[in-house]
């Protein structure tokens, strides 16, 4: 004879791990570092094709920062769908309408700029990040949390 004692707990989190520990922050530090290394590509000097020696430290200081570009792009991507799918809930789409479209052009900009090498991008991009970092601390009833950059 089975004496089925199993019981049925109802548990709810938004997460795979409920830590509650969500900042916009690290998509900013993220966002940062991509228009850092963009502006950066942008200003480099390609030297005399002629000289090997310069054309090789050109050449690896940009495979460098497109690399770290890209890194960081998709770093920021990965932190922004965390808030968008952990953090934000159904409700919130009650006072924050557009918030499903926010998010998919700010993942959409982290593409952008890791296949291209675009300053306005780049710029749109940190803007789509403000957005969401004001989006975030008013829902948190912090709206007095400010937009501080590290760069």
């Amino acid at each position: 004879m089975s004496n089925d004692t199993t019981q049925i707990i109802d548990a709810e989190a938004h997460c795979d791990g409920p830590c509650g520990v969500y900042d916009p922050a690290s998509a900013r530090i993220a966002g940062e570092a991509v228009q850092s290394m963009t502006k950066k590509m942008l200003a480099l000097e390609c030297p005399d094709l002629n000289n090997g020696g310069a054309m090789a430290a050109y050449l690896n200081t940009m495979s460098r920062y497109a690399a770290i570009k890209e890194d960081e792009a998709q770093k920021c991507k990965d932190e922004l769908l965390v808030l968008w799918t952990d953090f934000f809930k159904p409700q919130h789409l009650e006072s924050i309408p557009n918030l499903h479209d926010t998010f998919w052009q700010a993942a959409k900009l982290c593409s952008a700029c890791k296949v291209e090498v675009s300053a306005e991008h780049a710029q749109e991009l940190m803007d789509a990040i403000e957005n969401i970092h004001n989006m975030f601390w008013n829902v948190k009833g912090r709206g007095e949390i400010s937009w501080i950059r590290a760069s």
